[in-house]
């Protein structure tokens, strides 16, 4: 089996924006839609929002359906860990799938496949059919996956951090933006006068109408790369092809992707366990009704709007200046004072003083995901959709395994439960220290002075003789060359192009 993966050259695509020898976007800039680049920014991160809205529309409405459905509490905790457990391995697959088809075809197709779940959600009657809903719908998450190697391929070095990070970020607010879209539009089709039991019923027509809507968006107005999509190229000849076999096995052999897989899943997987609990403990805790306790739970997810932007944003700037050890420092400092908000948030009793630590709590956790997905890019280029399929799959594997441990059935209280989970996020936050690039170095010592000492000789390493030969490494050289920046600010200069050009506007 064959995937595409090089480029040769042709004549460069007309952007507004200006773009290095990968065509890639040097620029990132928030409110412009000029294809291809920010036309993907923006298709990727709305369609990713409508699938966090989707897959986490059922949690503000939680003690209606409980009610309608005779759910326990272990109903409860087993469909909420099967709403982020489909997505594990669709996760892996989604990176593997952008590889093959391009992220275009990829989330689109998943949006679709999964779109009707939301809508079986409505004729539910059971606990078992709501597991099973919310477990199929859950694996609309692994669009994750593709807007993290979109925004890989569109946009350079000096700001994939940031386009990753706004992308995510903006896509993840769907979690907090659900707690207010759902219980709103439950009382107003309640008002109108549909029965409690069938207005929760009605309210799930909403997400997956916008969720079938992003996807059709996608496939008529999305693009790839900036060359053109997948299919186009090929069939010009435009990229060369590379063996799928190959390409995973240079992501599952890479030890940087596991690492970054395991403290993902205790920032993004602590993410979606709040995101499935936060309303039910404020509502059962603190006596409040549905829309305040909804309300109070948004603020978590809506904290997305700036919290993993500036993460990405924060890791670039770090990477400017001290390259990527700045990236690796960042993000564990930022990550384990996230884990401290957390033990705190479990501990503190009143509700004032809740909602301020959860505030504070939910600003560290996303902005540590936007952090990871600073390193991602750079890890390897040959398999980069494997590593960020990895990635994003150790953060559902992270929202399992705390939920099983922490939150299913009745063995700790809610409180006792968030406790916990900090001191977990703490421990498993250690093991960035032991990510180490020899051309760029690590938290703990600087680059090596060894054989693989520069950005080519790094990248080169997932590549045979023989495959040099045709000439199926020239997109990790021009990579190579365009990643000097993660040296740092004493070596800007080597971040020119090797010819020695200037980018321009082409």
């Amino acid at each position: 089996m064959e995937i595409s993966d090089t480029t040769t050259e042709s004549d460069p695509p007309k952007s507004a924006l200006p773009v290095n020898s990968e065509h890639k976007a040097m620029e990132f800039q928030l409110f412009s839609v000029a294809a291809p680049h920010m036309q993907a920014f923006h298709l990727s991160w709305i369609s990713f929002f409508s699938c966090f809205v989707s897959s986490f529309a059922a949690a503000p409405l939680l003690p209606i359906i409980r009610d309608n459905l005779n759910l326990t509490s272990t109903d409860i905790g087993n469909a909420g860990i099967a709403s982020v457990s489909g997505a594990v391995f669709a996760r892996i697959a989604m990176g593997t799938a952008c590889d093959l088809f391009g992220p275009r075809l990829a989330s689109a197709s998943l949006i679709l496949l999964t779109a009707p779940a939301v809508y079986f959600t409505s004729i539910i009657s059971s606990p078992i059919s709501f597991l099973l809903v919310r477990f199929f719908t859950g694996f609309s998450l692994a669009t994750f996956v593709s807007t993290q190697f979109w925004m890989s391929s569109m946009f350079s070095s000096e700001v994939v951090g940031t386009s990753n990070g706004v992308a995510a970020g903006w896509g993840n607010l769907g979690g907090g933006a659900t707690q207010l879209i759902m219980p709103l539009v439950f009382s107003v089709i309640h008002e109108f006068g549909a029965a409690k039991f069938t207005a929760w019923r009605i309210a799930f027509f909403i997400p997956a109408l916008f969720q079938m809507s992003t996807a059709l968006a996608i496939l008529i107005f999305g693009q790839d790369l900036p060359d053109g999509n997948y299919q186009q190229l090929q069939k010009s000849g435009d990229k060369q092809k590379d063996k799928l076999s190959l390409v995973f096995y240079h992501g599952i052999t890479n030890y940087r992707g596991w690492i970054l897989a395991l403290t993902y899943g205790y920032c993004f997987g602590v993410e979606l366990t709040i995101d499935n609990i936060i309303a039910e403990y404020f509502y059962d805790r603190f006596n409040l009704n549905l829309q305040t306790a909804g309300i109070i739970a948004a603020s978590f997810g809506l904290a997305n709007i700036v919290s993993r932007p500036a993460g990405g944003i924060i890791s670039d700037a770090m990477a400017k200046r001290y390259g990527m050890r700045g990236r690796l420092w960042t993000l564990w400092i930022v990550q384990t004072l996230g884990g401290v908000l957390c033990v705190t948030l479990g501990q503190v009793k009143s509700l004032g003083a809740s909602i301020a630590v959860m505030i504070m709590f939910s600003l560290f956790c996303q902005a540590a995901c936007g952090l990871t997905f600073g390193v991602v890019p750079f890890v390897s280029r040959r398999s980069l959709g494997v590593i960020s399929g990895m990635t994003g799959g150790g953060g559902n594997v992270g929202a399992i395994l705390t939920q099983l441990i922490f939150f299913k059935g009745s063995k700790y209280s809610k409180e006792t439960g968030i406790t916990l989970m900090g001191v977990m996020i703490i421990c498993c936050t250690l093991p960035i220290c032991l990510i180490y690039f020899p051309q760029w170095g690590g938290m703990l010592c600087g680059p090596s002075s060894g054989k693989i000492a520069k950005e080519e000789d790094y990248y080169m390493t997932e590549w045979n003789s023989k495959e040099k030969e045709k000439g199926l490494h020239q997109a990790s050289l021009k990579f190579a060359d365009n990643s000097r920046s993660e040296r740092g600010r004493s070596v800007e200069a080597a971040t020119m192009p090797s010819n020695g050009t200037a980018p321009t506007n082409v």
